[in-house]
């Protein structure tokens, strides 16, 4: 089980998503949960993207700011998988 960042709600990890910080301050979305670095959780929706964009969260959580591409990119892996 895992926690996302946004919501605050416990789930099983096939249900998130991992966004990692890599030491030289790269992020990047995780689809295999096995890369190296400081990593994040979000919930596969729509919603929790949103609020995590809204209140910062990842920023946050990963120490470093996150570019508009990235939760672009989110909202895009979740319109596919819908």
């Amino acid at each position: 089980m895992r926690k996302c960042v946004a919501t605050g709600e416990m789930k099983p990890k096939k249900e998130l998503v991992r966004i990692v910080r890599s030491k030289e301050g790269e992020v990047s979305i995780d689809l295999t949960g096995k890369k190296s670095g400081r990593g994040a959780y979000l919930s596969k929706n729509k919603e929790a993207v949103l609020l995590a964009k809204k209140k910062n969260t990842l920023s946050n959580h990963l120490e470093v700011s996150i570019n508009d591409s990235i939760y672009e990119e989110l909202l895009e892996l979740i319109e596919k998988e819908n």
